[in-house]
C-alpha cells in the first residue's frame, strides 16, 4: 500500500479564550512515505486552496530536536511511535490502520492554547531562567575539559541533557505534571562538577517555579517516561526529590545558625 485514505478530526480553536471543537476533515491518498506534518501541510494546501483558514500547529527544525512539534495523536503525546517526535512520525506507522485519526493540541493548565494545536509553552522557559544554568566562573573551556568526570556520572548528565522540552511528559501525565522535565534540567548539571556551588539553590528556585506555573505533582504513574521521545528516566525525578530534600534540610540549618538568614 503506497497511500492511505484519512479521516482527521482535529482540534480548532481560535484563542485561549475560545471554546473549541474538533473539526472533520478527509485526506485521501496520503503516501505513506510522508511525515505526519507533510500530511497536514497538505491538508492545509487545500484548505487555502477552498478559502478556509489553514490549521495552525508549531514546528522548526523536523528534526526531531526542538521539540516544538507538540500534538496528541489520538490519545498518545507525538503519536503511537516510541521515541520520535510529530515531525518524525511517518504515514507508513499507520499504513494497516487506524485511518481515523484525533489531533489535538497538549493539554495543561500551565499550556494555553494558543490557536488549534499550538500552545504557549514558555512556562517552560521560566523554569530554566529561575535557575537552570551555572552562573558563577567554573574554569574556561581548557580547565572544563580537564576535570575527572567518572563515566557513569558524564553518561547520565548526557542523558539527562538530551531532553528537548517538548512538553510531552506533561501531556502524558494525568497530573499535569513537569517533573520529568525540570528533573531532567536539574539532573544535568546536578551530575557535573559545575554544577555542584548552586546544586540546592537550582532545586530549590526550580521546583519553586514549577509549582508556581501551576504544574500537578508527580504521583509515580511514570506515563512521562513511556511519552518521551528522547527516553528520559523518571529516576531524574527521584534524583530532583532527594536534592530538593537535601535543599530543605540544608535551609533549615543555615537558619538556626547563629547569624544565619
Amino acid at each position: 500500500m503506497s497511500t492511505i485514505d484519512l479521516k482527521l478530526h482535529i482540534w480548532r480553536q481560535k484563542g485561549p479564550s475560545d471554546e473549541g471543537r474538533y473539526v472533520e476533515y478527509a485526506v485521501p491518498g496520503v503516501s505513506v512515505h510522508m511525515s505526519f506534518l507533510e500530511m497536514l501541510d497538505v491538508l492545509n494546501e487545500g484548505l487555502l486552496e477552498k478559502g478556509e483558514e489553514a490549521v495552525t500547529f508549531d514546528h522548526d527544525c523536523r528534526e526531531g530536536i526542538c521539540g516544538a512539534c507538540s500534538m496528541v495523536i489520538n490519545g498518545v503525546p507525538h503519536g503511537p511511535q516510541k521515541l520520535t517526535t510529530t515531525c518524525q512520525l511517518h504515514m507508513r506507522q499507520f499504513e494497516n490502520g487506524p485511518f481515523e485519526l484525533w489531533v489535538e493540541p497538549f493539554r495543561a493548565t500551565a499550556f494555553p492554547v494558543e490557536k488549534d494545536l499550538m500552545v504557549d509553552r514558555t512556562a517552560f522557559d521560566r523554569i530554566i531562567e529561575s535557575g537552570g544554568y551555572v552562573s558563577i566562573r567554573t574554569g574556561s573551556a581548557t580547565d572544563a575539559n580537564e576535570t575527572p568526570i567518572r563515566k557513569q556520572d558524564s553518561d547520565l548528565a548526557m542523558d539527562a541533557a538530551a531532553c528537548i522540552g517538548c512538553a510531552a511528559c506533561v501531556a502524558a501525565c494525568p497530573n499535569a505534571s513537569a517533573s520529568l522535565f525540570t528533573a531532567a534540567k536539574i539532573s544535568h548539571l546536578a551530575l557535573l562538577p559545575q554544577g555542584q556551588p548552586e546544586r540546592y539553590d537550582r532545586v530549590r528556585k526550580m521546583v519553586a517555579q514549577m509549582d508556581a506555573e501551576g504544574f500537578g505533582g508527580c504521583t509515580n504513574h511514570e506515563e512521562c517516561e513511556a511519552a518521551c521521545p528522547k527516553g528520559i528516566s523518571v529516576s531524574n525525578i527521584a534524583r530532583m526529590n532527594r536534592d530538593m530534600l537535601r535543599a530543605m534540610l540544608t535551609a533549615e540549618d543555615t537558619v538556626n545558625v547563629p547569624g544565619g538568614e
